[in-house]
């Protein structure tokens, strides 16, 4: 990403209390707390992944608290410190501390939803998935709308903060200690493919490298995703932050299809819980080629207009792959 957009990403991400302030240090922490200082540059007029991370101040020291995932506390962190290194501000005032596996558990276990071997649908676009004529009903960080689809119970799961990376996997396995039997994820992945334009293509399959290692998980698209129009497939790689992918990284992933953090983790989870997962995502930015849009201008007209068509299709495959599969 370009330096001017990489610092529009960053703005839109960063508290602004650090964005109006200089700190003596600023430490992230794995804390999911409304009650502090919530940060001015939250979404609004969206209905999930609008929350940001919150601050506490303490003298000349600012504590910024995230939910609790070990991807996410690290991911803001350096958000933090590429911005202030951007700024020509002191780096080393920032610091972070992994929140305890325990932490993310509990966090994560906020969720409760009486699940009896329906679909669940989590992740971006929800308000365009859901019938528009459905009730949200809203537990504690997230909130659910439920339908029937070819005769089969669908269930509409958003979250208010973001479930970044291993999170993410963390509410897979919880899904399916609650009776999911299998877990779809709508959302936006970056491409390593050259060629293919942001916000004109989908994503799907079935294989993540996580870690180093190449995992896979039971499909609940099977091969009926990757046989429609405009669907690419590949090899997903799973990574925790943005701000690590540089040329060096994408010289080491060059053929390799996909990137973001959470399919991975939830591929994992999904397989280890012995359900089934997909995901059937916009492709949303180029790693490998500069191409107009990208992560830094995701509100532009033509960019939502692109979106919707895709999501539209998005509806349809999830749709038709529902009619063509057993109950």
């Amino acid at each position: 990403m370009a330096p001017d957009r990489l610092l529009r990403y960053l703005q839109i991400k960063v508290h602004h209390l650090i964005q109006d302030h200089d700190w003596d240090s600023i430490h992230v922490v794995g804390s999911y707390d409304r009650q502090a200082v919530i940060s001015a540059h939250e979404k609004t007029g969206k209905l999930f992944n609008f929350e940001r991370p919150t601050a506490d101040i303490q003298g000349r020291a600012l504590i910024v608290k995230a939910f609790p995932g070990a991807d996410y506390v690290h991911h803001y962190a350096l958000i933090i410190a590429t911005y202030l290194a951007m700024m020509g501000k002191a780096v080393d005032t920032v610091t972070y501390a992994l929140p305890d596996p325990a932490v993310s558990r509990e966090a994560v276990k906020r969720l409760t939803l009486d699940l009896d071997g329906d679909l669940v649908i989590v992740g971006w676009g929800l308000a365009h998935l859901a019938p528009p004529d459905g009730v949200w009903n809203h537990g504690h960080g997230y909130a659910w709308q439920r339908t029937e689809v070819h005769g089969r119970r669908v269930v509409y799961l958003g979250f208010l903060h973001s479930i970044w990376g291993d999170v993410a996997g963390r509410v897979v396995t919880r899904l399916a200690e609650l009776g999911a039997r299998d877990v779809v994820y709508v959302g936006k992945v970056g491409a390593l493919n050259p060629d293919i334009e942001p916000n004109t293509r989908l994503a799907t399959g079935n294989t993540s490298l996580v870690g180093g290692s190449v995992v896979t998980w039971p499909d609940f698209f099977g091969d009926f995703a990757t046989a429609q129009p405009g669907v690419h497939t590949g090899v997903h790689v799973t990574s925790p932050s943005i701000l690590l992918e540089n040329r060096d990284w994408l010289t080491e992933h060059a053929e390799h299809a996909f990137v973001d953090p959470e399919i991975g983790p939830m591929g994992v989870a999904a397989r280890d819980a012995g359900i089934d997962f997909g995901y059937l995502h916009v492709i949303s930015n180029n790693l490998a080629r500069h191409y107009p849009a990208d992560l830094s201008n995701e509100r532009h007209s033509d960019v939502v207009r692109r979106r919707t068509v895709l999501i539209r299709q998005i509806q349809d495959v999830i749709a038709n792959r529902l009619a063509a599969r057993p109950i």
